[in-house]
């Protein structure tokens, strides 16, 4: 009788040492390595949709060992933050609209953060797709967070940041190295991600960059932590969604830009 406990409280022992080990494997292969993506179409739905981020502390923690992610709507808090900041009424797209995507990504100390950001709800599992990949490849972001409210009478004012925070939806104008344009940016409609700004600014075609902490990252041909390169993971990913980038437009380079409208 004592062998027989003996033998059941072993094979549970075993069960409860494999399962996850067998969660980890399925995981692996739900979501593809940055190895795999293609460039010639968009990811299938099977792939395209995120390892649920578990609910408890403990699962949160765990899970951050590997990419996880959540899709959901707009909770009321984060609305209230939102409204009257980067959305307000005349913005082109409502609040039903947009998703919050919550993340696992690489930071430049090597370890693995926890992020945020509001897109809209039609591209919200292709661009949590994308950041899978970016995680898959190691890929670092210096911070992912939502976007702050845009001041355009202060602009002029306040053209120097270290600030590298990598978001998507803010309801502004088109902003470029010269100042504000009339029209609505693309991520006024949460259908643009800017990724690590500061290591990736807008240059404008005489080499010219605004905000002087970014110029030591106008020289391409570097090779620094969270600098976008044609070709590399980060632009193969945006490209399999069909987004462009906005490093390959004539003239001035936006070179931490992606959008799936290519503007």
């Amino acid at each position: 009788m004592r062998r027989a406990v003996a033998g059941v409280a072993l094979a549970t022992f075993l069960g409860a040492c494999t399962a996850p080990a067998a969660l980890e494997d399925r995981d692996r292969t739900a979501s593809p390595s940055a190895a795999t993506v293609s460039t010639s179409a968009p990811p299938s739905p099977e792939t395209a949709s995120p390892t649920p981020a578990p609910d408890d502390a403990e699962g949160i923690q765990a899970a951050r060992t590997r990419f996880a992610g959540r899709i959901s709507t707009i909770p009321a808090a984060l609305e209230r933050e939102l409204v009257g900041a980067t959305w307000r009424p005349g913005c082109p797209v409502p609040i039903s609209g947009l998703r919050l995507l919550r993340f696992n990504h690489v930071g430049f100390d090597g370890k693995v953060k926890r992020g945020r950001m509001v897109v809209n709800a039609d591209v919200a599992e292709d661009v949590m797709w994308v950041f899978g990949q970016l995680f898959d490849a190691g890929f670092p972001m210096k911070r992912v967070d939502l976007a702050r409210e845009f001041h355009e009478a202060r602009w002029e004012e306040q053209p120097h940041s270290r600030r590298s925070v990598t978001a998507s939806f803010n309801c502004r104008v088109v902003v470029t190295p010269d100042g504000p344009g009339s029209t609505f940016s693309q991520h006024a409609y949460g259908l643009a991600v800017d990724v690590n700004p500061l290591q990736n600014p807008y240059v404008r075609s005489d080499g010219w960059v605004r905000n002087r902490y970014a110029r030591p990252y106008v020289d391409r041909s570097e090779d620094l932590p969270g600098m976008i390169r044609d070709g590399d993971v980060v632009v193969r990913s945006f490209v399999a969604i069909g987004w462009s980038w906005g490093g390959r437009w004539s003239g001035g380079k936006d070179y931490m830009h992606f959008s799936r409208a290519g503007r």
